[in-house]
Order: C-alpha cells, then structure tokens, then sequence
C-alpha cells in the first residue's frame, strides 16, 4: 500500500508523541491532520508554551488544530474520511464515538508491556518498582483505558541510572519504528489481534507533586528510584528549615548508621542522608528559591547543615 493514499489522523501531546510523528514522517506517512492539546502556562512567568507535537507539526507544515473540547471533532472532514487514527502521549480521552469511526481502528502508541501499567503515567511506575525491562506496545483502541487487542511489542532493557526524561524519548523512539513496521502488516491484514490477559492488569494514576516527598524510613534504594522516576517534575524533594529541598541527584550506600532516618552524616566529601536501610549519598540538590548546586557548593553556604535532620 503506498503510503501517500492513505488517510490518517495523527493525536499526540508530549515529546513521546513528537518522537512517533517524527519517525512517521521520515518513512513516508504523512497525516492529514495532527490534533494536539492546546498550549499551556508553564514557569514563574506563566507564558503560553507549545505541545512537543505541535512544535514538529508546524515545523513540517502540517494541518494541525488544537480543540478546546474534542466533541467538535466529529464534525471535521479529516476525521470522517480517515482509514485510521494513530494516538502518542495525546493526554485526553477519546470518545466512543470518536474511536469507532476509522474503519481500521485507532492504533495506540502505549509506553509499557501491557497489560502492565495501564494509564497515564506508566514510566513513572516502571521506575518507581525497579524493573529491569520495559517496552512498547501497539495497541488497537476499544472504548476502556489501555484495554484494546495487541498489534505489536518491543521489549526493552532499562539501562542503570536513566530518569524519566530519557526513558520516555527512548520509548518514544521505539515506538516510532515499531509503529511504522506494524501499519502496513495491519492495513494490508496481516497481523490478527491479540487479546490481553486483563486477569494480569496493573494500572497506574496520575502523578501528584506530593509522591515527590521523601519519606526517610523508606530504603535507600527506593528513594534512588523515586529521584529517577520524578524527574524533571514534580521533582524528588524534603523538607529544611522550612524550605523545600530538591535532591536532584543522589546514590544508595550500604553505609550502616544507628542514627534516625532523615539524620545528615558526613560522608567523603560531602554528605549522606540515613535512611531506613543503607544511605542515599547527595550528588545535586536545590534549595527553595535558588538555582541547582553541587553538595561542595551547597555546604560552602550552608555550615549548619551537616548533623541537622531532614523531614
């Protein structure tokens, strides 16, 4: 099938779906319509910032529109003449009605082997629970979250220390290939749906700016895992003097200490916090109000802060 002839709608929000659409484009798919969030006050100005897709949407030229209520879409002759709907990191629901309109359905770009880690932020738990493997999933589109017949999956192995950012880009890559290996398979009817096992379902929620505080009785290996999982937002954070305290980078020491979690020690040249089991070695952090500093850098402002106690 000669990709030019075929109609499809593109939806996609973050830089997940800006890496699908890339990937798209360059083997020769050309949406007839791109559909993305409309833009959103981001930083302590508050100024209007464009989707990811939308930046590559306009940078390749292409129809893009930016519904304030998705229903009106219906209406839209993209939408009614579409064979199918591709969907990466959109961010908002589909209708019913929406998904069951392509006569070849509405192939859904999922970041994660389902049926694990169905929702919205499925990197994020992927790190948090300290897998060793990960994927991405095509999926065909039903009318429940992450619930529809499986198209096509790629496995991926986790390299050590990699945050969320970088996991989501890479899977966006992967995606993206996998993607445009599976559209052809399936228009031309060659790949036979596969149900999930929804008995084996986990699902994940949308992450909250409070999952970011750092209870000190957890492990130390865990909080590794949080700093990791939470980057770049809501951030991995405690609490000092009354101020928020950003731990932006930081490792697990088996170091045994019988002071209380939360305790601040020495350690090299710097210094390490107690946890539960083992302690988590500050390499980076950022006080309340001032821009990321190394632990040399930090302590150099902050001579009170070696045996104080972090909450």
């Amino acid at each position: 099938m000669e990709n030019d002839i075929m109609k499809f709608v593109f939806f996609g929000t973050r830089e997940l779906g800006a890496k699908v659409l890339e990937s798209l484009l360059k083997s020769g798919y050309s949406p007839t319509l791109v559909i993305t969030t409309q833009d959103k006050p981001a930083g302590r100005k508050q100024e209007l910032f464009s989707s990811p897709v939308k930046v590559v949407a306009l940078k390749h030229d292409l129809p893009l529109t930016q519904p304030e209520n998705p229903a009106e879409l219906l209406s839209y002759p993209e939408i009614q003449e579409a064979e199918f709907f591709v969907l990466a990191a959109y961010g908002n629901i589909l209708s019913k009605e929406l998904v069951s309109l392509p006569a070849k359905g509405v192939l859904n770009v999922h970041p994660s082997l389902l049926p694990k880690y169905r929702g919205p932020s499925p990197e994020r738990f992927t790190l948090l629970a300290g897998d060793k493997k990960t994927g991405v999933s095509v999926m065909l589109m039903d009318e429940k979250i992450d619930h529809g017949p499986i198209l096509a999956q790629e496995e991926f192995t986790i390299p050590a220390g990699i945050d969320h950012e970088e996991l989501h880009l890479k899977l966006g890559e992967i995606g993206g290939e996998l993607l445009v290996k599976t559209i052809p398979k399936w228009l031309e009817g060659k790949i036979t749906p596969k149900e999930q096992d929804h008995s084996k379902a986990t699902f994940t929620k949308k992450i909250t700016k409070a999952q970011g505080r750092i209870d000190w009785n957890m492990e130390a290996e865990y909080i590794v895992r949080q700093i990791h999982a939470f980057d770049p937002w809501p951030g991995t954070y405690t609490l000092w003097k009354g101020k928020i305290l950003k731990i932006l980078k930081g490792s697990m020491h088996e170091t045994l200490s019988d002071q209380a979690p939360g305790s601040i020690i020495p350690f090299n040249d710097g210094f390490a916090v107690v946890t539960k089991k083992g302690v988590l070695v500050v390499e980076q952090l950022q006080i309340e109000g001032k821009t990321p500093v190394s632990v040399k850098d930090f302590l150099l402002g902050h001579k009170d802060f070696i045996a104080a106690s972090l909450i």
